[in-house]
């Protein structure tokens, strides 16, 4: 009975709490709100099914979070370097349309984080009839390397740890 009601309650309070500090009050009306806002989200949520992720290698999830930590830092010197140097160097930004293996809801999610948290980089789409992605490269300098980098740094990785 309960979990028909509230079928994610960690997931009611956490929207709660977050739409009562983003508005920073806690007047009735607003939690009266937000109340309404975290039940709608949570049985949106319910509706969705999410599939739970099984992680296989563990190790492996390690290592790649090495990688994302080491590339991110490396990225975001890369990007301040573009800005700082303004319009003394020439970028070329670009798409790169990228064929995938990983058919893992929980990897391609994950590979979307990857690839919109490491600066200079976006994922912009994922075409699922030829499972591929739609990438947005800040100084695409060479494709090949780019799709190197996803292929063998985070996709490689992500199917030992999730297929």
């Amino acid at each position: 009975m309960i979990k028909r009601l509230l079928p994610y309650p960690l997931l009611f309070v956490g929207l709660l709490l977050m739409w009562v500090l983003l508005q920073q009050a806690a007047g009735p009306g607003q939690l009266l709100l937000g109340l309404a806002i975290a039940f709608g989200a949570t049985h949106v949520m319910a509706t969705l099914v999410p599939q739970r992720p099984r992680v296989r290698r563990l190790d492996r999830a390690l290592v790649l979070i090495g990688h994302v930590l080491v590339d991110v830092l490396r990225s975001n010197l890369a990007v301040s370097s573009v800005i700082l140097q303004g319009r003394r160097r020439q970028v070329t930004s670009g798409f790169l349309r990228l064929p995938l293996e990983l058919q893992d809801r929980t990897g391609l999610a994950l590979l979307a984080c990857i690839l919109t948290a490491v600066p200079g980089s976006a994922w912009l789409e994922h075409r699922a009839a030829d499972n591929s992605v739609l990438i947005h490269v800040l100084d695409l300098k060479d494709e090949q390397e780019w799709i190197t980098i996803v292929k063998q740094r985070y996709e490689a990785l992500l199917l030992e740890i999730f297929q």
